[in-house]
């Protein structure tokens, strides 16, 4: 049975939980848009170089991207 103190933990991890994945989202969008800037000014090379940077980004923040391991509530 799930207490008042577990119940609360568990909201503080979420809402720390989707705090982190705004953020993340936040760094995308700046990137993104950071890129279709350097397109427009014609550097095509340097956009390709930063969406490859985004790539690495996401493949290394797994924990953001898939939800982390809890148990299943019940």
């Amino acid at each position: 049975m799930e207490t008042p103190q577990t119940d609360a933990r568990e909201l503080a991890e979420l809402v720390a939980e989707l705090e982190r994945a705004e953020a993340f989202e936040q760094r995308l969008r700046q990137l993104i848009s950071d890129a279709r800037d350097q397109l427009a000014a014609g550097n095509a090379s340097v956009a390709l170089s930063m969406l490859n940077a985004a790539l690495s980004d996401i493949d290394a923040a797994t924990d953001v991207v898939t939800p982390s391991s809890r148990p299943a509530s019940t």
